[in-house]
């Protein structure tokens, strides 16, 4: 027997290397690079626009801007966090992913009823991107469930 501590699970897992790996470092980067960049451009387009807008064009300009604040968010706290995420960052982005598909979905069905136009191409492919969101959501829920349930059996070996 060694006179050294145990380590807990946690212990060890933050000891097995960087907290972040550089592939989600690069993706935190983008995420944080993508919306501010995208924000900038929506933002001068929207103030840049000649002569009265269409409220409908404000309510579109405006949700675009916050879908990309939210981006340049999750980038920035995913490249601020020094613990490990057990897939957080990814059940985060799937559920701003989904938020932005529904919400996207929407407004485009709302202006095609409002110009008399077919709804139908609008459903398929608003459809289309919230079934893919949807689907990244419950497999990122899946992956953290089974991280989360792993250190937890970690966890309850190492105090036997």
């Amino acid at each position: 027997m060694t006179d050294e501590p145990r380590l807990s699970a946690q212990d060890m897992i933050e000891r097995l290397g960087p907290v972040l790996s550089r592939r989600t470092r690069i993706r935190a980067v983008t995420a944080l690079l993508a919306g501010v960049a995208g924000a900038v451009f929506v933002g001068t387009l929207w103030w840049s626009e000649p002569g009265p807008l269409p409220g409908r064009t404000h309510l579109a300009f405006a949700l675009f801007t916050m879908f990309c604040l939210t981006w340049a968010g999750y980038g920035g706290w995913l490249v601020t966090r020094r613990v490990a995420l057990f897939a957080t960052d990814r059940v985060i982005a799937a559920w701003i992913g989904l938020a932005a598909s529904l919400a996207t979905t929407a407004v485009i069905i709302v202006v095609a009823v409002q110009r008399g136009t077919s709804v139908g191409l609008a459903l398929v492919v608003g459809g289309l991107f919230v079934a893919v969101a949807l689907v990244l959501a419950v497999r990122a829920h899946a992956r953290r469930a089974a991280l989360l349930r792993r250190m937890h059996e970690l966890s309850g070996r190492e105090e036997r």
